[in-house]
C-alpha cells in the first residue's frame, strides 16, 4: 500500500498547489494609530468568475486518525478554496493532502502536515483531500466561491493510498 510522506508546510513547497496563510514573513505594518498591525494580503481569494462571489463559512472539523487511507479527492475549477485555522495555538495540527490541476493523477499527490498559526488557499482546480483535523475537533474559517456553475468535482479512490 503507498503511503505518501508527510512534510512541513512552508510557502515554497506548497507554492504549486496555491498560497500559504500564515503570519511569519508576511508584510505588516501598523494601523488604526498604532494599536493594530495589519498583515497584508495573506492570499488572493480566486472567486470573482461570471455570476461568482466570495463568502466566508465556519467549517467544523472531527479528529481523524492516522494512518488515513485516502479515498476521495476534490477540486474546485471555478474558484479558489481558502481554510484558517481558529486556534491560537501552533502545536494544533492538520493535514493537507494535495494533486496538482488537470486530470487527477495519484503518484503526484502530497501531504503537508500544518500547523495551528498557518492557513492554506488551495489554488483554482488543485486536488484536495477534505479536511482532515487531528488530535481535536477544530473549526476553520473557509473563504471559497459560492454562484452559479458547479464548483466541486469529487473523485472516489480505492484507499490503497495512506497519509501518516
Amino acid at each position: 500500500m503507498p503511503q505518501l510522506p508527510l512534510q512541513t508546510l512552508s510557502r515554497q513547497a506548497f507554492a504549486p498547489f496555491g498560497e500559504v496563510i500564515m503570519l511569519e514573513g508576511a508584510r505588516h505594518y501598523p494601523i488604526n494609530q498604532g494599536t493594530t498591525e495589519r498583515f497584508h494580503a495573506l492570499a488572493m481569494a480566486d472567486t470573482q468568475t461570471q455570476d461568482g462571489k466570495t463568502i466566508l463559512s465556519v467549517f467544523r472539523a472531527q479528529p481523524r486518525a492516522l494512518p488515513l487511507a485516502i479515498e476521495v479527492m476534490e477540486c474546485h475549477p471555478l474558484g479558489s478554496q481558502a481554510f484558517v485555522p481558529l486556534t491560537s495555538d501552533k502545536d494544533d495540527e492538520y493535514l493537507v493532502v494535495v494533486a496538482p490541476p488537470g486530470e487527477f493523477a495519484a503518484d503526484q499527490m502530497q501531504a503537508f502536515i500544518c500547523k495551528g498559526l498557518q492557513g492554506v488557499n488551495y489554488a483554482r482546480g488543485v486536488w484536495h483531500h477534505p479536511l482532515i483535523a487531528l488530535h481535536k475537533q477544530s473549526d476553520f474559517i473557509v473563504m471559497d466561491r459560492i454562484g452559479e456553475g458547479f464548483n466541486c468535482d469529487e473523485i472516489a479512490l480505492d484507499g490503497s493510498w495512506t497519509v501518516g
